[in-house]
């Protein structure tokens, strides 16, 4: 709404509006949803720099500012507000945890911090060509290279609202294309990883519950004592994907292993006890070197996990309940009528899943 500001105006303007001046261009009046009002001018591509608050400063202080900093903007001095790139992401960090899940807000800390370290640079001076060096360096790995790009995108955005930077030098920056994988490990391949699994410590357990219970990998690995039932495993929907709270049943080689790991808190901490496992990527290679299979990553286990379910004879409704998806044969009117929980289906079909891996392992041991 565009109209000349008056100090009549300014007191009778309504929550959440924006109200433009007819006599200096750009320059307005912003009232928040709970009625707050700032000044602010228009910079150009949507940016707005704030002035100051209301009446804190005044109506003709704050025209006169606003033209001072459009004549600035003019004639190229207007530069963003100074921070570092270190400093600017502990302060979107803070933001998210109010917003996200804290698993999520972590991520973002890690790929930032890990992906984008550009420490006490500051952030206006990141050019898009610096970024596009660092997403170079995952070629390796397409889809962390798509999600690192992503987030940096992401952290860009707001800090261009913040005024931050003037530019996203993401906004253009492109990824490769995901292309769906379907890598299912064969009998003797999950035989090798299994047996291998016992001398890799903490990871090792890990992936033996990836491979007995289909889950992701960031869930098993915040397991909590307090989820664990003797033939059961509840993971609250704070730490799933879905966000939906998930019961599945576990087989007595699931529980073996948990057993071995009681404590009473998380049962997969990090060395330093405040997060969760950590050291993915050099917890896998060394597994990939002592098993001799290579070319497959953690998430493809629940994919041979749900194969072999199928090869069993199980259902594709009562697979897709265990993997907790949200999908086919579980989503929409279903979902909302269907509430039977398939425990004792789902049961049959894990007891029937280690009947067939403690046979896979018993082989191996017959043949040495």
């Amino acid at each position: 709404m565009r109209t000349t500001l008056t100090e009549n105006a300014i007191r009778a303007a309504n929550p959440n509006t924006t109200l433009w001046d007819g006599a200096v261009r750009n320059f307005g009046l912003r009232v928040t949803p709970a009625g707050a009002k700032s000044f602010i001018v228009l910079l150009g591509s949507g940016r707005r720099h704030a002035i100051g608050r209301y009446p804190t400063i005044s109506l003709a202080q704050a025209r006169m500012k606003a033209k001072q900093v459009l004549a600035e903007r003019t004639l190229g001095r207007f530069l963003p507000k100074t921070i570092t790139w270190d400093s600017a992401v502990e302060e979107y960090i803070a933001v998210c945890e109010h917003k996200t899940r804290v698993r999520t807000s972590k991520e973002y800390r890690r790929s930032l911090k890990c992906y984008f370290g550009f420490g006490s640079t500051r952030l206006a001076d990141i050019t898009k060509h610096e970024i596009a060096r660092k997403l170079d360096k995952l070629h390796e790995t397409p889809s962390q290279q798509r999600h690192a790009l992503i987030y940096v995108r992401m952290f860009f955005k707001w800090a261009q609202g913040r005024d931050y930077v003037e530019h996203n030098p993401c906004a253009t920056a492109t990824a490769p294309k995901s292309e769906s994988r379907s890598r299912v490990l064969t009998d003797d391949e999950l035989r090798r990883v299994w047996i291998a699994s016992d001398e890799c410590g903490t990871f090792g357990v890990i992936v033996k519950l990836l491979i007995l219970t289909g889950q992701r990998r960031g869930e098993t690995a915040a397991l909590q004592s307090s989820w664990i039932k003797p033939d059961t495993i509840t993971l609250p929907k704070e730490i799933t994907k879905n966000g939906r709270e998930h019961t599945f049943p576990i087989g007595t080689m699931a529980a073996s292993l948990l057993a071995k790991r009681s404590t009473s808190g998380g049962l997969f901490l990090a060395r330093w006890k405040q997060t969760n496992f950590s050291g993915w990527s050099t917890s896998k290679a060394a597994l990939d070197k002592l098993s001799g299979v290579s070319g497959w990553t953690l998430h493809d286990l629940r994919r041979t996990f749900a194969t072999n379910l199928a090869a069993l004879g199980t259902p594709i409704h009562v697979t897709e309940r265990l993997l907790n998806h949200v999908s086919g044969t579980q989503s929409g009117i279903v979902a909302v009528y269907q509430r039977h929980s398939y425990m004792p289906e789902m049961r049959k079909a894990v007891e029937a899943r280690e009947r067939h891996l403690h046979a896979l392992v018993e082989q191996a041991k017959i043949a040495a």
